[in-house]
């Protein structure tokens, strides 16, 4: 791997881990020397986080990382609808039912508790982080279906963003076991290549989960809000 190839990775996950907070500097000497690159690399890593939307130049030599507001928020649900709604109509008349068959199968296993199964020591299930990472394996599935490289490209912009805006959002057991339903009828849509209820599924998972990550944020500012500050 490229040196700008790791010091992009690295700041892109730190940006969408929380490690990056929005407005955190990020100087080109320090983080040089942090990520063990040259000035050149770095620059080409952070020109890349520019295009991304993540990072944005204060001066020659001071980038940082951009803010992200429910604004910001609604807009990206803006574009993901137009284009999730189209890769399910094509995936439903494109893809391979078979695979979203199993995809549905295997939204309908999850286990976000991660309890045990009866008469094993292992989980069913490692909880939330085994739903994203089914979430992933539904999403290539969706890209393969489609088969459509500009619109996969657009939709990669959009889930780079998305990685921020969900660690943005509380926890909400509610909502993921929710979001684990919606998925599964999404999957079993496409694979019944029925193109109208694998749109309106997604469409009603969409408005769900904007309305939640909305409500998330604005529950954690009236939290700040009231928090006393010390003197």
């Amino acid at each position: 791997m490229r040196a700008s190839d790791r010091a992009y990775a690295t700041l892109l996950d730190e940006i969408q881990s929380g490690i990056l907070r929005p407005g955190a500097v990020l100087g080109e000497v320090e983080q040089a020397a942090r990520l063990g690159v040259s000035r050149t690399p770095l620059r080409e890593a952070l020109g890349r986080l520019a295009a991304d939307g993540l990072v944005a130049q204060q001066s020659p030599r001071v980038t940082v990382v951009t803010a992200i507001d429910a604004g910001d928020i609604r807009e990206i649900f803006e574009v993901r609808r137009a284009l999730e709604e189209s890769a399910a109509r094509l995936a439903a008349e494109r893809g391979d039912a078979a695979a979203f068959a199993d995809l549905a199968r295997d939204f309908a296993q999850v286990d976000l508790a991660g309890d045990e199964a009866p008469g094993t020591a292992s989980p069913r299930a490692d909880g939330t982080d085994a739903y994203y990472a089914l979430i992933e394996r539904f999403d290539l599935a969706l890209d393969a279906a489609v088969a459509n490289d500009y619109l996969t490209a657009a939709l990669r912009t959009v889930r780079t963003h998305l990685v921020r805006v969900r660690r943005l959002a509380r926890d909400n057991p509610g909502r993921l076991a929710a979001s684990v339903a919606e998925h599964r009828l999404i999957a079993a849509a496409i694979a019944a290549r029925n193109a109208d209820l694998g749109a309106h599924a997604t469409h009603v998972h969409l408005h769900n989960a904007l309305h939640s990550i909305l409500e998330s944020l604005r529950a954690a500012a009236l939290t700040n809000s009231s928090t006393p500050r010390s003197i």
